[in-house]
């Protein structure tokens, strides 16, 4: 008798390793951490912003439209609470990858307005914020590629049989995932025409 109560639970153990069980936890424990390393990229870009815009605002009066778009894909970006528990919500992870590609787009168009602009593009205060924000940029690729590879890995494994078994009795089901075209979109660099001249100021 004493030898089953020991004898049990091994034998649940071995079962449960076989089936797929702790690569599931594993893998899940894995796709927590690279999707709070996204967050933390996401959220270095949107405090770098305001400071942006204002330095930028000083030089150039006459782009209000480019300048009012970044602030409010910014506020959209902070308007969708940015949880752990969003990546187990399809709908809510749409939501929060369409306000932060809005961003993204934003920002791009304000940096080739930058490009018409010389003494901003000189100026040491932007300088250095245009550096941290290619930096987290470049950041942020990173995360979102291994949160990707993350994802792609444990959805498989909720998927194929056996451990979708396991998957389903443990309640264990596919994370969401950025998109291809979103990815695609992402990589693509802004065209800037340098030809284009700066605004004048209507006359008075």
């Amino acid at each position: 008798m004493n030898r089953l109560l020991w004898v049990a639970p091994l034998l649940a153990a071995l079962l449960l390793s076989g089936c797929g069980y702790n690569t599931l936890n594993s893998q899940d424990e894995r796709i927590k951490s690279e999707w709070s390393k996204v967050l933390s990229e996401y959220q270095r870009r949107a405090d770098l912003v305001p400071n942006l815009v204002n330095v930028v605002k000083g030089y150039t009066q006459y782009e209000e439209k480019v300048l009012k778009e970044v602030t409010e894909a910014r506020s959209h970006v902070g308007a969708v609470a940015a949880t752990p528990e969003l990546v187990n919500d399809e709908a809510a992870f749409r939501k929060f990858q369409a306000a932060q590609s809005e961003l993204s787009g934003a920002l791009s168009r304000l940096l080739v307005v930058v490009e018409r602009y010389p003494d901003l593009k000189a100026n040491a205060q932007f300088q250095d914020l245009q550096a941290q924000l290619e930096g987290t940029e470049n950041r942020i690729t990173v995360a979102r590629g291994r949160y990707i590879e993350a994802v792609q890995q444990y959805n498989t494994t909720v998927r194929v049989f056996p451990s979708n078994l396991t998957a389903m009795v443990f309640g264990f089901k596919t994370k969401a995932n950025f998109s291809v075209e979103n990815e695609a979109a992402i990589a693509k660099p802004p065209t800037v025409d340098f030809s284009a001249p700066a605004p004048q100021p209507s006359g008075n």
